[in-house]
């Protein structure tokens, strides 16, 4: 047990029928009927076949599209085909989810058979419309169909989905509450890495943080500047430009007209406020970058044009940020410098992820663009540890209790001592 949380290595599963929910939501080609990455399916995969070789009934559940349009929800049938290569093994695939058919290929399994149900988002009480709604208690969401048809036919609930551990629906959260529950590898790796960052970082602890989302960011350094987790944060992309125009600095007049455009004034007040407390710790860029006629443009503070819109943070400030982080001890990352997509805008967020490839601290990476850049400048092998979770990680970071923690916990209760 780990966090108030059973591991794979209190459960017995050897012919017992286990359902395992993941996180295996990946781009998809809809005109070739293929997935465009593979990274969270690989990441689930040490789970799935120690269940598999330990002798488990393995039924895996899970979803794919976005929570909240219909339209953007896709079969798990290619998720299947993956998972078999990758394993090395057959995974069987079923178009239902919990109907009759479903429940018949379950009792059909074999020790050590896996399959994968179609998208857990076709049911309705799945969608997250659904769970903003009615807001079912975890005892309710028991309840639920999902949960009445499935639960009957297994053992024990294995989540390995903490990259949805900030979602409140019953795959996730239901099970726990009558069947003994476990997380699983990934879900154990990714959940103690942060809450280890939160609990008993190695100093010193550095935070860089940047991107465009920028509640997520705001919420985050208020809870790890309050808990005296970060020992500094390094600013750029929007949340560097909003703490500079609530110091009065001059970011372009583009900049400006993005951030009050995009309803993020109030923000800028919140900045003047953590700034007033926690200043000394929070590093603001000192020079920015924009690009005119296709070039890049640097400039230091003071000397940036009026109408210009910034998309990066300068070399100097690069040079400022490599050293920080070099001599750093911890060092978690949520978020780019810039447009790091485009080349004339991409510097500022290269030289740093270059940092975060040299330095001996232990790096630890979560967010989706933070992620992509990371692949783009190929140095995935780098560093520390990079979460699959981007919700449920800033959700953490924020200090709120995730609700499949919350839910894993009761359902360690079940587990035989």
């Amino acid at each position: 047990m780990r966090f108030g949380i059973k591991t794979l290595d209190d459960a017995q599963v050897q012919g017992k029928t286990v359902l395992c929910r993941v996180d295996i939501n990946q781009p998809v080609d809809r005109e070739k009927g293929t997935l465009k990455s593979i990274n969270r399916i690989e990441a689930c995969v040490p789970t799935i076949k120690e269940l598999s070789d330990k002798g488990a009934k393995v039924v895996l559940l899970a979803h794919q599209g976005s929570d909240i349009e219909y339209k953007n929800y896709y079969t798990t049938k290619p998720h299947a085909e993956v998972l078999s290569r990758l394993l090395e093994k057959k995974v069987h695939w079923i178009d239902d989810v919990c109907g009759p058919a479903a429940r018949a290929a379950i009792l059909k399994l074999e020790d050590g058979g896996i399959l994968l149900l179609d998208n857990v988002r076709f049911v309705a009480e799945e969608q997250t419309l659904f769970e903003m709604k009615l807001r079912l208690t975890h005892e309710q969401q028991a309840r639920t169909l999902l949960v009445e048809k499935l639960a009957p036919l297994a053992d024990l609930y294995v989540c390995d989905a903490f990259a949805a551990a900030h979602r409140d629906q019953p795959s996730l959260c239901g099970f726990e509450q009558v069947l003994p529950s476990y997380m699983g590898r990934l879900f154990e790796k990714e959940f103690c890495t942060v809450s280890q960052v939160m609990e008993e970082p190695v100093r010193p602890c550095v935070f860089v943080l940047g991107g465009a989302k920028i509640s997520d960011a705001f919420l985050m350094m208020k809870t790890v500047l309050e808990r005296g987790v970060a020992d500094r944060i390094l600013t750029g992309g929007l949340v560097g430009n909003i703490f500079l125009t609530a110091l009065g600095k001059e970011i372009g007049q583009g900049s400006v007209d993005f951030i009050m455009k995009s309803n993020y004034g109030e923000y800028i007040e919140k900045a003047k406020e953590l700034f007033a407390q926690y200043g000394e710790k929070i590093t603001l860029p000192v020079d920015l970058a924009w690009v005119a006629d296709g070039l890049r443009q640097e400039a230091a503070l003071g000397s940036v044009p009026a109408d210009i819109a910034s998309v990066d943070v300068g070399g100097e400030t690069a040079k400022i940020y490599r050293e920080a982080i070099l001599n750093a001890k911890t060092v978690f990352v949520n978020g780019p410098m810039g447009v790091f997509e485009q080349a004339p805008s991409e510097a500022g967020t290269r030289a740093v992820w270059q940092a975060l490839a040299d330095t001996e601290a232990h790096t630890v990476l979560g967010g989706g663009d933070s992620i992509t850049a990371t692949e783009k400048y190929g140095l995935t092998d780098k560093m520390g540890y990079i979460c699959t979770g981007g919700g449920a990680l800033i959700r953490f970071l924020t200090g709120e209790e995730l609700p499949v923690v919350k839910a894993l916990r009761y359902g360690a209760g079940l587990c035989e001592n």
